[in-house]
Parts: C-alpha cells; structure tokens; sequence
C-alpha cells in the first residue's frame, strides 16, 4: 500500500487553487485517506471558485494515480472547512458525534409507521416545515425507495445537479433541503430492487449528497420494519423516531411493531403522532370519529412514549397535500398548520433535553 510520505510528495507536485502553494502545504488540502490500493483526498473552495478549481482537482487525480501500487484515486471538491480551533478563532456547536456521515447535521429524525396508507409522508413533509417556521435549518431525506412521495408533495420536478466531484445538490422548496430517489427516476417508473440495492441508494443519498449545516433532518421511512429502517439506524446517530399511526387497532397493531424495531435498535421515541383522528365535514364543521378516535394516545401512555397530538382529516390538508402546497407553508395561520407546529414545537424541546447518541451496532441473532 502506498504510504503518505509518496502520497504528499506526489500532490507537492500541484499548485493549490491560489496557483501559487504546493497543495500539501495549503489549507485547501482538506484530507488525505487510503483503503487497500486506493485513495481519497478533498480540495476545499469556495462554491464560486470551483469550475476554477477544476484543473487542481484534475491534476492531483492524474498524480495520485500514477504513483506505484495505487489503483484509482479520486479527489473531490468541497465547501466544508473544517472547524478552526485555538484561541481566536470562530467557534461553533459541534452537530454530530465524531465519525457520522453527516457531521453538519444536529439532528436526524425518524418519521415511520408500522403499514402503508396512514399518513405519514404528509406528516413529515408538515412536521419539517413547522420545525423551519421556529427558524431552524432542515432537510427532509424521502427513504421510502419503492414509493417516494416527495417530488408530488413538494411540486418538485427535475434531476438533481452534480458539483463538488460527486456529490449531489439537493432540490429546495420553502426553505428545505429536499433528497428523493423520485428526482432520480420516472414517476411511473417501479423499483423493482432488492434489499442490498434499496441500501445501497439511501447509503448514497446520505453520504453523497451536499446537506451543508442543518439543524434538523426528516427522514420519511418507508413503512414497514424492514431493511431501509436497520440501514438508517446502523448508518448515522439517529435523535429519535416519531411514529404515526391513525386510531384504529389494526393500524396500531403495525405502529406497535415500529416502536419495538427502534427501541432494539436503541432509537429513542420522540412520540406518537395520531393522524386522521377525526373527520371534520368541510360543509357542517361536523366531527366524526370515522377511524374510531384516541387509540394512539392511549397506545402512547401504555408504552410510555410521549402523545405528540391528534391531526384531523380534513380536506384541507388533502387537497393541499395533492397539490403539492402543504398546509403549514400555504396556510401557516390555520388550524391544522397550529397542530403541526405544536408537534413540532414539542419534537424539538424533546430533542434539545435528549443526549445525542452514536449509531448503534445492530446484531441479527
């Protein structure tokens, strides 16, 4: 294996951005690592100076690989410096344990329910805009390969842009940094894929994907307890899980099986959210508890996980939902956007008093 003596002497051999520096020598060189025959290295530029900065990273590539016993090289550039430390210099909360994937980001949240069809993507998409509304930076990671529902419930179209060597820029809307396997594929399109590959894609569309600073990430699993849940929990700290389950038993059933999954996996609960609680008729204002009402509170206070609130149905949020405005950025005033930001409002608080935590090392016995 190549060591680091021929690899630093091989990169003297290029000039930093600033065209003057020998690379080893300049604080752009943000990192230099090897695996078997291989090695990885970073150039940090400013995202203006970077179709500048180009040639650098051409350059040290063709260096790299022409130096004995290396395989392939691949060099990338970067906007996030590292942290400066010392007397004097800028100081910042640190977001993330040492080693996670995503060590910009503070807090990483499980939206996830145990079956299909309650409601849950919708419940994401408004629990991350009332978390923006507190004035915190989010991004929400649509996990759900088989059926992403982002691209319809944001109105986004289009395929992601390429920068900084491979990582991908995530899409925006109201203010969120938005990654789905849907901007990637047709609509229409089925993921017809296999366990290892729905790992591989969640695993990229985590490491490489150009998050930047936030705050807090939504990720909206798919439902189930199945591989894509054990892949995010053994991948990155996850601050907790947020379960949502409409009333009736049969749905509770599956939300049980939920919590369990993140209580193995050592995910703390952040709560339980009861989606679809009552129906309120848009003509009479009339209530009805058509999915019967309360089951998820009482399932909460049983398992002894916090009762985030109950979320009506209402064609409101449906036909803001469908339309791909959801309620909380189009109606901020409204009833149903109060709900969410006061689940929103609690997640947080809950996360704040919480210890982050390493990922867990998951064990199949």
């Amino acid at each position: 294996m190549v060591s680091r003596d021929e690899i630093m002497k091989a990169l003297a051999q290029v000039k930093a951005p600033d065209g003057v520096t020998p690379l080893p020598n300049s604080p752009a060189l943000a990192g230099v690592t090897t695996k078997d025959d291989k090695v990885y290295a970073a150039i940090v530029v400013e995202p203006a100076q970077a179709q500048a900065a180009e040639a650098v990273r051409r350059q040290a590539e063709d260096v790299l690989r022409a130096l004995p016993g290396v395989a392939s090289a691949l060099v990338t550039l970067t906007a996030d410096r590292p942290v400066a430390s010392g007397p004097g210099a800028p100081q910042r909360q640190p977001v993330a344990k040492a080693g996670s994937p995503l060590p910009d980001v503070r807090h990483i949240i499980a939206v996830a329910s145990g079956k299909g069809g309650v409601g849950k993507s919708t419940t994401a998409v408004n629990l991350a805009l009332a978390l923006a509304s507190l004035g915190l930076k989010v991004g929400v990671l649509d996990a759900d390969i088989y059926g992403p529902s982002m691209p319809r419930l944001f109105a986004l179209r289009g395929k992601p842009q390429v920068a900084y060597g491979r990582q991908m820029i995530p899409l925006e809307a109201h203010g969120l940094k938005i990654m789905s396997i849907g901007f990637l594929v047709e609509e229409d399109t089925p993921m017809i894929w296999r366990g290892p590959m729905v790992m591989s894609a969640l695993t990229q569309m985590l490491k490489e994907v150009a998050w930047g600073e936030l705050d807090a990430m939504i990720v909206d699993m798919p439902p189930g307890t199945g591989d894509a849940q054990l892949t995010l929990a053994q991948t990155v700290p996850l601050s907790g899980a947020v379960i949502v389950s409409t009333p009736q038993d049969l749905s509770l059933i599956d939300a049980r099986r939920g919590v369990a999954m993140f209580q193995k996996t050592d995910v703390p609960i952040l709560g339980i959210v009861e989606n679809m609680s009552y129906f309120v008729c848009p003509h009479c204002g009339g209530r009805s508890d058509i999915f019967s009402h309360g089951g998820a509170r009482h399932e909460a206070e049983k398992l002894g996980a916090p009762f985030l609130g109950e979320v009506p149905l209402t064609m409101a949020i449906r036909e803001t939902s469908d339309a791909g405005l959801p309620i909380v950025a189009t109606q901020p005033d409204s009833d149903q956007a109060k709900i969410y930001k006061q689940i929103a409002r609690t997640v947080w608080t809950g996360l704040t008093e919480g210890a982050r935590r390493a990922a867990p090392r998951i064990v199949v016995e």
